[in-house]
């Protein structure tokens, strides 16, 4: 999964993001409508884009129904987590505390951010006791 997921553009990451949005299979035509806003595309754009998803196994299509009916492969935290890892390594070198470090030197988040992330840690830290859970 690791090759597939760095070939995510940014325009297979919308169509995705749809994808996952729905709790049942969606057709091309859905899939278009939903894009609208954001991409002037002609269904044809949008066919092969479904394609080169399929060939790199994000999504599956099902041709038994006569309409092609998506279904997502890989779940949208599967590939946050990875995408994030990827990204984690390629530009902070593995470290979320260099990365927190840069944003906050270059002011591209706030103090109030940082109170904020510190009050999540600790909440997750609490659920994890709580659940008799070890690091």
């Amino acid at each position: 999964m690791g090759d597939a997921l760095k070939k995510l553009g940014e325009a297979e990451l919308e169509i995705m993001q749809v994808i996952w949005s729905c709790e049942r299979p969606v057709n091309s035509n859905y899939i278009l409508k939903e894009l609208q806003e954001r991409r002037k595309w002609q269904l044809s754009t949008l066919m092969t884009s479904l394609a080169r998803l399929a060939e790199k196994g994000f999504v599956h299509c099902d041709r038994s129904t006569g309409s092609n009916l998506y279904t997502a492969v890989i779940s949208e935290d599967s590939y946050k987590t990875g995408a994030s890892k990827s990204f984690l390594e390629k530009l902070y070198n593995n470290s979320i505390q260099n990365m927190i470090a840069t944003l906050y030197s270059n002011k591209a988040i706030e103090r109030s951010d940082v109170k904020e992330l510190r009050e999540f840690l600790d909440e997750m830290e609490a659920e994890h006791a709580d659940r008799g859970e070890e690091e």
